[in-house]
């Protein structure tokens, strides 16, 4: 006999009371976050930090926080999800070394030009760019480098903007100086976004009404579009003024500066291929944000910066397979069991399909999928996907983690067919299981709405927007939290 949808939203909410109770002393307030600080809003006035927005970033402000508040003062730590390493600049800031993973290579380019950058003099890089700027060269005729357009960036630029852009391009490359160079592409892969007909709108791109590109939903105008040349003479006046020193948005810490830079390496990849190939016991902390499983696809969204990367329809395909399962359109990864150390797969594996309350919410989707009452029907495979990947990269930073080290991560809670979906309370369950300790899950004052069309069918309900505070232990706790995971 089919079990009614309305026991089975009750058993996962008797589920998640328990879950809840559990963790009820580490969930905290904390009054000293807020939206701002853990979103990219607050880069917007960081020295270098500000150079290319990154939406689904944070800001280095909460990365300096985390720092002080968890020890971190020495030694090298990991971002196994690097974005457009706000943590590991925050870091070599402050003193620490720093080592990163990152799957997209607009992404990865964003870490190795801002490590170019910190290896060259800034003074002579400012002077350089400003003189390439006052030449205003990309107006003149003259030979175009081509925009490689994806399918889904084809029409994103006026006409005169995409050729100005690609003379741009084109002068820059044949510059001898290789910093200079790749620091101008940078500043114009910076632009893409505000020069376009296109705006990044979390699942795809939005389009303008005026490009002239059939869209749905309601008409879009996102209001005054600059010229090129409006938007790079702005881009390199604000990097040329980062280099040079000449405005200092903010202040540092005094005990979270340094006057030694820590090493920034970066690895790109993905951090399921990446993480069970690195030592054990290597790292002094980790910080990280992976993907939300909330159906954002940054290979759409960033899909202007991976077209002028040269990054073709084939890669962009396989990157949206490669990367953490968090869109609808991720399939099941076959080769898991392959990738990772036998008993990191095993044990990872054993705290995903242990998790009651994961357990009760993929069980309900599943029911919603069969009787078509789902809008997406690769919801639950996304969400079972998603989690299983997570548990195997909560289990290998265990192993790569020296004990004592603070493993601290940002993420939000998510909603789906109406059941809400606390990821803070089911990783940290994952976490425990692996050896960490659950030292705190800070809670910020004022949460997330959920999407419109959760909203209209099943009402509002506030989502948790959370930091979580893990500490890895002994390598006897860990396999004894294995063994109870294992009872359980």
């Amino acid at each position: 006999m089919k079990e009614t949808r309305s026991n089975m939203l009750d058993r996962i909410r008797r589920a998640e009371k328990r879950l809840t109770r559990k963790y009820a002393q580490e969930l905290l307030i904390n009054a000293d976050l807020d939206r701002t600080v853990v979103s990219f809003q607050g880069n917007k006035r960081e020295n270098g930090h500000r150079w290319c927005k990154y939406k689904e970033g944070f800001s280095a402000s909460l990365m300096r926080y985390i720092f002080r508040k968890v020890g971190l003062r020495s030694g090298c730590i990991l971002d196994s999800f690097a974005g457009s390493g706000t943590t590991l600049f925050a870091a070599s800031e402050a003193g620490l070394d720093a080592v990163g993973i990152e799957l997209l290579p607009c992404s990865s380019e964003i870490i190795e030009v801002r490590k170019l950058v910190e290896d060259s003099d800034k003074d002579k890089l400012a002077s350089s760019i400003r003189w390439f700027k006052k030449t205003r060269a990309w107006e003149r005729e003259g030979t175009a480098k081509k925009f490689c357009h994806l399918r889904i960036t084809d029409g994103a630029f006026p006409e005169e903007t995409e050729r100005q852009l690609g003379r741009f391009l084109y002068d820059a490359g044949l510059l001898k100086d290789v910093a200079v160079s790749r620091l101008l592409r940078f500043a114009a892969l910076c632009v893409l976004e505000s020069i376009s007909y296109t705006r990044k709108d979390g699942q795809y791109l939005r389009w303008d009404s005026r490009s002239g590109r059939r869209a749905g939903g309601k008409p879009f105008n996102k209001g005054h579009i600059p010229t090129f040349s409006e938007a790079i003479e702005s881009k390199l006046e604000q990097i040329a003024q980062d280099l040079n020193g000449e405005i200092t948005l903010f202040d540092r810490l005094p005990s979270y500066s340094s006057s030694k830079r820590g090493d920034v390496e970066v690895h790109v990849g993905s951090c399921l291929d990446i993480l069970p190939v690195m030592n054990s016991d290597q790292f002094d902390g980790l910080v990280t944000s992976p993907p939300y499983c909330n159906r954002y696809d940054y290979t759409r969204t960033y899909a202007l910066e991976l077209a002028m990367l040269g990054i073709g329809e084939d890669e962009v395909k396989n990157l949206r397979q490669t990367m953490l399962s968090c869109t609808v359109e991720n399939r099941e990864k076959d080769d898991l069991r392959q990738k990772f150390r036998k008993e990191t797969f095993a044990d990872g594996n054993l705290a995903f399909e242990s998790q009651e309350v994961l357990r009760e919410i993929l069980k309900y989707l599943e029911q919603c999928r069969v009787d078509g009452s789902i809008n997406n029907t690769g919801i639950p495979r996304m969400v079972r996907n998603y989690f299983r990947e997570m548990a195997l990269v909560i289990f290998e930073c265990a192993r790569v983690l020296k004990p004592g080290s603070p493993f601290v991560m940002v993420n939000d809670n998510v909603r789906y067919q109406g059941v809400h979906v606390p990821v803070d309370l089911i990783l940290s369950d994952f976490a425990e299981a692996a050896g960490f300790d659950v030292e705190a899950i800070w809670v910020l004052p004022k949460g997330k709405g959920n999407s419109s069309q959760q909203m209209g069918l099943h009402g509002r309900q506030e989502l948790r927007k959370c930091v979580y505070v893990w500490r890895a232990k002994g390598e006897r706790a860990k396999k004894l939290s294995r063994r109870l995971a294992v009872a359980r």
